[in-house]
């Protein structure tokens, strides 16, 4: 008699996986503990609340930005990238210009003050990620680091869902964060 995988489970190739123990479940609940931290944080250190600050420091990060582009990299929808862009433009923290090459476009840069709070944003970035990163080694971090590069560029829309190409390097690199004692 075989039993059916239990509904907290998923059955991969031979083996049934736990819910709790996917990759989906886990960076879900990995997103979840570090944004409520930030969602207190952004605004004590830059004024800003976390979306806008996580917008601001797109801009700041990739400026010149057109609103699509600011979509595209801050993960927003186009209604959502132009009302952050309009509110950070209402503080004086960001400037919108006539797009050279578009009449009806707009491109986003920071201001003198907005580079002021950029600067504090990226700095509690770098302290939240080697808070959250910090428990692993220089190798770990440069290993998942290599790892999520890869899983990005395979989830963006439009990629084929065969598995991910793998060189030696990243395949070495995956294993020893695999054999980590937990």
């Amino acid at each position: 008699m075989t039993t059916s995988p239990s509904p907290t489970s998923l059955k991969v190739g031979k083996s049934v996986v736990p819910l709790d123990r996917t990759l989906t479940y886990r960076l879900h609940q990995l997103h979840k503990l570090t944004d409520m931290d930030s969602q207190s944080v952004y605004p004590e250190r830059t004024g800003l609340s976390m979306s806008d600050g996580r917008c601001l420091t797109t801009i700041g990060t990739f400026e010149p930005l057109s609103v699509k582009e600011l979509a595209d990299k801050a993960n927003l929808n186009k209604g959502q990238a132009s009302r952050a862009a309009q509110a950070l433009v209402d503080q004086g923290l960001v400037l919108k210009a006539d797009h050279p090459g578009d009449g009806r476009g707009v491109v986003l840069t920071l201001t003198p003050a907005g580079r002021e709070v950029f600067g504090r944003a990226m700095a509690m970035i770098h302290q939240r990620n080697q808070e959250i990163f910090g428990c692993l080694t220089d190798q770990d971090q440069s290993a998942l680091s290599t790892l999520f590069d890869r899983l990005i560029a395979h989830a963006r829309p439009g990629v084929v869902t065969a598995p991910c190409p793998a060189d030696a390097m990243d395949v070495r690199a995956a294993r020893k964060l695999n054999k980590r004692p937990r």
